[in-house]
């Protein structure tokens, strides 16, 4: 499939092109906020806190005085961070496991599928609690965390995927050209589960996007020099029964940038998967990536 055509399938789907929007939105106002924010995130402005919104600080202030509308726009490059760091550590960490549990020999095989089982009893939050209580709460250890638990996650789904792959025709021609286990890998394997992967990688992503925002909310997350929409919930919760109506804000950008991902890859999967087609309906003909075998 062309990249002009599943392009335009993602764009013409109503979740792909809200995903697009939103993680654009959130990209460009992070990139904004490197350069120009309506005032210093982190200036305390005693006679100015509990500002109501308005022309002077549109979605108003906070108990110190600092304009939430800088807060947020600061917070979007931690969000993006998290995420993107997050789905790095996991994308190396799942496809490296599935490869070794697809590919490797019998022992290695058994014990990826044991190593695997392992860490998928610890859930995230809990793994990121455990290491901060050794290593200290921060952005790195909640990056870190949520990429390895997510990396597990999406080992346990792509290996399947690989293993059944392996067994296709152009595979096995491939194999017979002459192409060692790694570039079947790269040239047929992973193509045909890339649908699969990226519904797992947006899902981590925006679940990272949770975890740091409920790791922060819980102190194991960004510092109080760190502008984050996790710890800007946790201190405006507090006057929630006062000013109910600032709470709002770093909840809604959190919730509209989980939603945001979440979208993008069911808008991508349905793009992206040679075996699905929104013309072709509930009767829609299976089809597969079949590259051309080269010598």
């Amino acid at each position: 499939m062309t990249r002009s055509r599943w392009t335009g399938r993602l764009w013409a789907s109503w979740p792909g092109r809200f995903g697009v929007i939103v993680v654009l939105a959130i990209v460009a106002i992070a990139v904004v906020s490197l350069f120009w924010t309506p005032f210093d995130p982190l200036r305390v402005d005693i006679a100015n806190r509990w500002a109501g919104p308005g022309a002077d600080h549109l979605l108003g202030t906070d108990g110190s005085g600092r304009d939430i509308l800088s807060l947020l726009m600061a917070g979007s490059r931690t969000t993006l961070w998290v995420a993107a760091g997050a789905g790095a550590i996991a994308t190396i960490t799942g496809l490296a496991l599935a490869a070794l549990g697809a590919l490797a020999v019998r022992a290695v095989r058994e014990a990826v599928a044991v190593i695997v089982d392992i860490l998928i009893a610890f859930p995230v939050l809990l793994l990121a609690m455990m290491i901060s209580a050794v290593w200290g709460g921060s952005l790195l250890v909640v990056v870190v965390s949520v990429g390895i638990g997510f990396g597990v996650n999406i080992a346990r789904v792509t290996r399947p995927e690989l293993r059944r792959v392996l067994h296709s025709d152009f595979v096995l021609a491939g194999r017979a050209s002459g192409l060692t286990p790694w570039q079947n890998l790269w040239r047929h394997l992973l193509p045909n589960v890339a649908p699969v992967f990226i519904v797992q990688l947006s899902w981590g992503m925006a679940v990272a996007v949770l975890a740091e925002a409920g790791l922060s909310y819980l102190g194991f997350g960004a510092t109080v020099t760190e502008p984050s929409w996790g710890l800007l919930l946790a201190e405006l919760q507090q006057y929630i029964t006062v000013h109910p109506g600032s709470v709002v804000w770093p909840g809604l950008a959190i919730t509209l940038t989980v939603l945001g991902f979440n979208l993008l890859g069911d808008g991508l999967r349905d793009a992206t998967d040679p075996t699905l087609s929104r013309r072709g309906g509930p009767h829609r003909a299976a089809t597969t990536h079949t590259p051309a075998v080269t010598a």
